[in-house]
């Protein structure tokens, strides 16, 4: 618990996590609130309101990079392994607080997006009730705190915010979108790869109202089932994780 105290105070005594907060809140609840204000045409639906969910995620792993390469930036990463030789232990401190907090932000953002598109339509059929709508909703935290342990273990593995950034936005946001241009095997790559994966769990089923899916989140036609995506992505966070530990306890902070 004290190392947990610890890496909560470190985490919170910074700006950046605030900021990107409030990055990530204005950027998709305000991405909601522009779907259910300027389509007159169609009342908006759970996963319409979702459609910036994509670009907060960024953001949140923008924040969980930062919040290990600093350390390393400044060499306060020293102080933290002399003071808890067990750098496992330390790193895993830091990554759960992250992972919880990009969690806990990932709920807020999507729950406010809905409540910001019932609030611009009250008229608009928004209840949370089938198994797709929870997904797409509350599923967002599950994702967000995921991505947020890849981009910790990835920043981890590098060291450097601007290299460790890059390559996580570069890979999120362009990769996985070109391997399904590969001649005869991309598509059959891009079922694997890890985002796109985790969008067949908030995208899996179909949007019940006439509103087609793809006006929320990206849609996935990965083969594994909504859970099992889940599962999936969150299983590789983990490889990944124990993959930048490993490193960690071998080589000099």
């Amino acid at each position: 618990m004290t190392l947990l105290a610890v890496e909560r105070i470190k985490l919170f005594t910074t700006r950046s996590p605030m900021w990107c907060t409030l990055v990530a809140l204005a950027v998709t609840i305000g991405f909601a609130a522009l779907i259910a204000g300027v389509d007159t045409e169609n009342q908006p639906t759970i996963a319409s309101s979702q459609f910036g969910y994509g670009f907060g995620l960024v953001v949140i792993m923008v924040m969980a990079t930062l919040a290990i390469t600093t350390e390393y930036r400044f060499g306060t990463i020293r102080a933290t392994f002399q003071a808890v030789p067990n750098r496992t232990a330390a790193l895993l401190a830091k990554t759960t607080v992250v992972a919880l907090f990009a969690g806990l932000v990932g709920e807020v953002v999507a729950f406010g997006s809905v409540a910001i598109s019932k609030l611009i339509e009250p008229g608009a059929n928004l209840g949370i009730n089938t198994a797709f709508e929870w997904r797409a909703t509350a599923g967002v935290g599950l994702v967000y705190a995921a991505a947020a342990v890849i981009a910790v273990a990835v920043g981890v593995l590098i060291r450097h915010s601007a290299g460790a950034v890059s390559l996580l936005l570069v890979y999120s946001q362009l990769v996985e979108s070109l391997v399904a241009l590969i001649p005869k095997v991309g598509d059959d790559i891009q079922q694997w790869m890890p985002f796109y994966v985790a969008n067949r769990f908030l995208t899996g089923d179909p949007d019940p109202t006439s509103r087609l899916v793809s006006e929320g989140p990206p849609p996935s036609n990965a083969t594994l089932s909504p859970w099992w995506a889940a599962a999936y992505f969150v299983g590789f966070a983990l490889v990944l994780l124990t993959i930048s530990i490993y490193t960690a306890n071998k080589r000099d902070a």
